[in-house]
């Protein structure tokens, strides 16, 4: 009977796994009788992502705004600044999908090719604000003392502007010049860049904050404190082990930023004062509609919802990429 007891005590059962375990790392470590498995958290987000039909959708509607700015020519063979007023305020048809404007221009090839202005200023800015705040931030985060408060009083003047309203007044008092800070401004590029330096000087206290609010949370954590006791250089410390685990949240929120400084860039130019012709926007094709929005709404319709898909898509496709960087939200 003993024996019989202690055999059926030691036959093999069904392997046991027991709930996974956050560590300190960021990695899910789930235990089995017989093996250990490490999860990091990249991994558990992307597997997230996988299961998220928003996230395809806003990344399927983001790969076509991309394609669409920087490959206008795959959409149309028509030119966007060959207007011909023999043809002005044509309804859609199958010549012109989209119909002609007051000066005959195709609306469907100013549509595809606004999409390069646009994307590309949102582009620009949510990287030049994601650069410059993630440095203050992390600066700010990891020495602490006199450098947190320096910072972080200085991110607060900036950030105590609207954003917009900081936009209609700079952008209104630069218009005449002809450079800034000896980088001329006339031309395509000169006044994407004038809207650009607006958008990033006045957008990067809300990244320096959030990344400086991830450092603090990073730092005390083993795995930088036992880098540290072994002698690991701050550069390193900083390099390897914080700025990894910091900037999920920073990539996720700029991401979100993109799709509201393109809709910044559209409102800057409805005003008069962002881009404007022979610049080829979404903003400057809403502001060119208003003439018309009564008798042809077409005019406006066709911009107006192509900047309200990329703005959805990118606020989306940040809102995805959040939640699932997020442990607390699964």
């Amino acid at each position: 009977m003993t024996d019989k007891n202690t055999t059926m005590s030691q036959a093999p059962g069904p392997e046991r796994e027991t709930p996974g375990v956050v560590t300190d790392a960021g990695r899910t470590t789930t235990h089995t009788d017989d093996q250990v498995v490490a999860r990091s958290l990249s991994a558990d987000a992307f597997r997230s992502l996988r299961r998220n039909p928003l996230f395809w959708i806003s990344s399927v509607l983001v790969v076509l705004f991309l394609l669409m700015a920087a490959w206008p020519s795959l959409f149309t063979n028509q030119d966007p600044h060959y207007g011909v007023l023999s043809r002005a305020m044509q309804s859609p048809s199958a010549e012109h999908w989209f119909g002609t404007d007051r000066q005959g221009y195709d609306i469907y090839s100013r549509v595809i090719y606004g999409a390069r202005a646009s994307i590309l200023v949102g582009t620009l800015a949510a990287s030049g604000a994601l650069v410059l705040g993630s440095i203050m931030g992390l600066l700010a985060g990891y020495l602490s003392g006199w450098s947190d408060t320096l910072i972080s009083r200085v991110a607060d003047i900036f950030f105590a502007i609207p954003l917009l309203l900081a936009g209609i007044i700079f952008l209104a008092a630069l218009r005449e010049e002809d450079a800034i800070f000896g980088i001329p401004i006339q031309g395509y590029f000169g006044v994407i860049f004038q809207v650009v330096l607006v958008l990033v000087i006045f957008g990067w206290p809300s990244i320096m904050r959030l990344m400086r609010s991830s450092v603090l949370q990073v730092k005390p954590n083993d795995y930088v404190q036992a880098a540290r006791a072994l002698g690991a250089t701050p550069l390193r410390i900083t390099r390897r082990h914080i700025l990894p685990n910091a900037m999920a949240p920073v990539i996720a929120v700029s991401t979100i930023n993109l799709g509201a400084y393109i809709s910044v860039e559209a409102t800057l130019s409805y005003l008069g004062i962002g881009l404007r012709p022979p610049t080829v926007s979404w903003g400057v094709m809403i502001t060119d509609a208003q003439i018309a929005l009564r008798t042809e709404p077409y005019v406006l319709f066709f911009p107006a919802l192509f900047l309200s898909l990329a703005v959805l898509a990118f606020i989306m496709l940040g809102d995805s990429v959040r939640d699932a960087f997020d442990p607390k939200s699964r």
